[in-house]
């Protein structure tokens, strides 16, 4: 048993280790070592003797509402948009949501619309996606309604989208969240998939008819267990090219209501990594990919103050690497870009400014930001020893030239005890660059800095020349990490380890 001596001892090195690590990040230390936070550390280790999968170049991505597509097609000759897409690298561009099947109605000739239908997608907006898709090099992955079953209309937009779009068209979805078609009363109980599956048949007939070879996916599911009720049978029946689901961390009536300390509680990253899995076994035992294609952070549009603030980008960096970790083949944050207050990566503040095209990145855009480096490597392992009563979060991930990326994010709030992460490296590595991803809080809704620094619309973001650095010491990497902020480790072999 140690002396009180050898305690205060042991509290005291502790201290100094954080404060040398967090002027290596450029935070200062506390003046008065007595008054400063607390201090827990946290022993990790990584195991790059078992790469997983390459996380896909195109992996991430953004939905929208089948309602924005003509809006956003007249973005690719102005705005922002193409600019902030290019600055992720290639992707893909999800159209579907509720919108595809309650609100929006194909038109290939001047003609009134439906009584149920606002609005309206033609071969003038294809076409201008197309111009998108080509300057950005993003592929669209649009949804068809089936909620209205039409599907000889369904069969001429598909040919309009084919014609317009060509290989920039990745795949089409039959339907947003089919599996809840009763409960919304777009269908009549009994309906289950063998319903589904039928009028699902009927449309691919019509579609493969007047344009063969367009891919479908599917089934497009509502959450993690109606896919693993759905998906297997449309593997089976349908033989989709990618599988498709969608997830929300926290539903807009749940009781308790949604909160920051809820969306970034140890329970909902328990209750996300058990369902990640569900998925990834369905489409291994396919040999199918899965693209979780709408995910965001509270359902029905998200809550002000809780998803337009840091923690939704806290949480997103979380869930993103969670996702590769687990073998997603890619994800698409769905967005709204006239609502900045709700769930959006991005959005246009004025209505001027929605129609001009000016677009201004939310905090869930450095999340895509900071995933972009993790791009093309493969998942490695993580192993945690001890883990003290901290929220933190780690993944691995390894380049093909042995670098290896770290990503750490600590949700717990503000005012909780800081983290020293001492990370147990191969001796192959010099030390570790840091890129902080930071904000005043996780309500803050702006003040976001990347490495120090905000997201211009009008310029894409580049990571700084010179990031702060802390060394390796005989084999153990000392990061300081605050509440409330994430960081990403760059550990870049020695030379001669090459």
């Amino acid at each position: 048993m140690r002396t009180r001596s050898e305690k205060r001892t042991s509290t005291g090195w502790l201290i100094g280790i954080l404060f040398a690590a967090l002027a290596a990040l450029g935070a200062p230390a506390p003046p008065d070592a007595a008054a400063a936070r607390p201090v827990v550390a946290v022993s990790a280790s990584v195991d790059m003797s078992r790469p997983g999968a390459v996380v896909p170049r195109d992996f991430l991505g953004l939905s929208f509402e089948l309602s924005s597509l003509p809006l956003l097609a007249s973005y690719a000759h102005e705005g922002d948009l193409v600019a902030l897409l290019r600055s992720l690298g290639p992707g893909v561009l999800r159209f579907g949501g509720v919108s595809a099947d309650t609100q929006v109605a194909w038109r290939d000739e001047p003609a009134p619309l439906p009584p149920w239908a606002s609005g309206q997608v033609r071969a003038a907006d294809f076409r201008g996606l197309a111009v998108l898709a080509a300057r950005t090099g993003w592929h669209v992955l649009l949804t068809i309604g089936l909620g209205h079953f039409e599907p000889a209309a369904a069969a001429r937009e598909v040919a309009a989208a084919k014609a317009a779009l060509g290989p920039w068209l990745e795949a089409i979805e039959l339907g947003n969240e089919p599996n809840a078609y009763a409960l919304h009363g777009l269908r009549s109980e009994p309906w289950t998939f063998v319903q589904y599956n039928e009028q699902l048949s009927a449309y691919r007939a019509a579609i493969e008819a007047a344009t063969p070879g367009v891919p479908l996916a599917g089934p497009d599911t509502s959450g993690s267990s109606a896919f693993e009720n759905w998906a297997p049978a449309e593997v089976v029946d349908q033989r989709p090219a990618i599988l498709t689901g969608h997830h929300y961390a926290l539903g807009c009536a749940a009781q308790p209501p949604p909160s920051i300390e809820r969306l970034l509680s140890h329970r909902t990253q328990q209750l996300e990594e058990a369902s990640l899995p569900g998925y990834v076994s369905v489409a291994r035992a396919a040999g199918t990919p899965v693209r979780l294609d709408e995910i965001n952070n509270i359902s029905c549009g998200g809550v002000a103050g809780i998803s337009d603030a840091f923690a939704s980008t806290l949480w997103a960096v979380g869930y993103l690497t969670q996702a590769m970790t687990a073998g997603v083949a890619g994800v698409n944050l769905h967005g709204n870009p006239s609502n900045c207050a709700g769930y959006t990566p991005l959005c246009a503040p004025t209505p001027r400014d929605l129609a001009a095209g000016v677009l201004y990145p939310q905090p869930e855009w450095y999340a895509l930001l900071l995933a972009k480096a993790l791009i093309g490597e493969r998942p490695v392992p993580t192993i945690t020893i001890p883990m003290p009563r901290v929220n933190l979060r780690l993944a691995a991930l390894l380049a093909d030239d042995g670098t290896l990326h770290v990503v750490i994010v600590d949700d717990d709030p503000r005012g909780a005890r800081s983290v020293l992460v001492r990370l147990r490296a191969d001796r192959r590595f010099s030390g570790a660059s840091v890129l902080a991803l930071t904000a005043p809080s996780p309500a803050a809704l702006v003040g976001v800095r990347l490495a120090g620094h905000a997201v211009a619309p009008e310029r894409p973001w580049s990571p700084p020349a010179v990031l702060p650095r802390v060394p390796n010491e005989r084999g153990v990497i000392s990061v300081a990490i605050n509440p409330s902020s994430a960081a990403l480790l760059t550990l870049t072999p020695r030379r001669r380890w090459h």
